[in-house]
């Protein structure tokens, strides 16, 4: 039997310009008020989102001026880049590790086009080796910073001593959109922000937790919950379902079957880690899980000071619960499009 994935590090990084929540209505108000009648009875949005600020990776007049796809994809490859390495050379530093070390790269976005993807672009600034193995993923969307521990891990403990590193960027600031606004798409404005986060795992050795599980769970025919559409403008949001209530209704079943896998029940973790898609989601998953209202202090926090950035929260959560001292047993989890919960059991070590 291999040795299981250790994590050894794990960092995050955020772009430069902050942006509180009243500056986001402000901005909402100018661009939405005179075309939505409904904007103003939509104010509370902003005010129950649970967000307090969140960073973009470009100033908040850039995203006032029309833009198309060409223009929202060069400020992503230039700023996701940027931020890929920012938060991959603390995960490096944190390990004790150098770019040189890294056996395999798993990179993880859904918002925006890169080909060549992001760790090939970053080859040289990080000082990765030429026979380094480079897997991109994409669509995953907000599940993909579990997904990307869960694979990243599979890597690590697939060879004695291989050095993965997990980099999630997301840029969900680049859909904010001027054109046909929606109530979809003020819900977005009112909780969606910019980041990254990176991890470094090894097959055995030392680290703060050890990967003992990993699971998924796909629902049927639903596709069209969240996700997106693309046209000239860009990416624009998709969220077609309420999906507090389908929380409360069907993560539980899904949660107790995916541990079940692992010969565990929902009473043998210690610490639920999971992805805050808004302050009613994170309500959902406390009453679905039978958790105190208020147990998933971190979620709150993360959400309060960054936003929803996608792929990278969970991650951000996850440093923050590492640093707070992880329990025996903890799961990340996180859901996404698809519609899928991606979960990763870890053992404090």
């Amino acid at each position: 039997m291999p040795a299981p994935a250790c994590l050894l590090s794990v960092a995050t990084a955020s772009p430069p310009h902050e942006r509180t929540q009243s500056d986001a209505v402000d901005a909402a108000r100018g661009v939405f008020g005179p075309r939505f009648p409904a904007f103003e009875r939509m104010i509370p949005v902003f005010h129950n989102a649970g967000v307090r600020a969140r960073q973009l990776v470009m100033p908040m007049d850039w995203y006032l001026q029309p833009r198309g796809w060409p223009d929202r994809n060069e400020a992503f490859l230039a700023g996701a880049l940027d931020l890929f390495c920012a938060a991959a050379q603390r995960a490096l530093d944190e390990a004790g590790l150098k770019g040189a070390d890294i056996d395999a790269i798993v990179s993880v976005t859904s918002t925006g086009v890169a080909t060549p993807s992001l760790e090939a672009r970053a080859m040289g600034r990080m000082g990765f080796r030429s026979d380094a193995a480079r897997i991109p993923l994409f669509g995953v969307g907000c599940a993909g910073g579990a997904t990307g521990l869960a694979l990243a891990a599979r890597l690590a403990a697939a060879e004695p001593g291989c050095k993965v590193l997990l980099v999630c960027v997301e840029l969900c600031s680049l859909a904010f959109r001027l054109d046909e606004p929606s109530k979809t798409d003020i819900v977005s404005t009112a909780i969606f922000g910019d980041g990254a986060a990176a991890c470094v795992l090894s097959g055995g050795g030392e680290g703060f937790a050890r990967v003992t599980g990993r699971a998924e769970h796909t629902w049927p025919d639903t596709l069209d919950v969240m996700g997106w559409r693309v046209d000239p403008m860009g990416l624009g949001v998709i969220l077609t379902r309420s999906l507090p209530p389908f929380v409360e209704e069907h993560v539980r079943p899904a949660m107790e079957s995916m541990l079940g896998s692992q010969g565990l029940a929902l009473d043998d973790v210690d610490r639920f880690i999971c992805h805050p898609g808004g302050a009613k989601i994170i309500e959902a998953i406390e009453m679905a899980f039978g958790l105190g209202q208020g147990t998933l202090d971190h979620e709150r926090e993360v959400l309060a000071d960054h936003g929803n950035m996608s792929s990278p929260t969970v991650l951000f959560i996850l440093d923050r619960a590492r640093r707070a001292g992880l329990p025996v047993r903890s799961v990340v989890a996180a859901l996404g499009p698809g519609f899928t919960a991606s979960t990763v059991t870890l053992a404090a070590a």
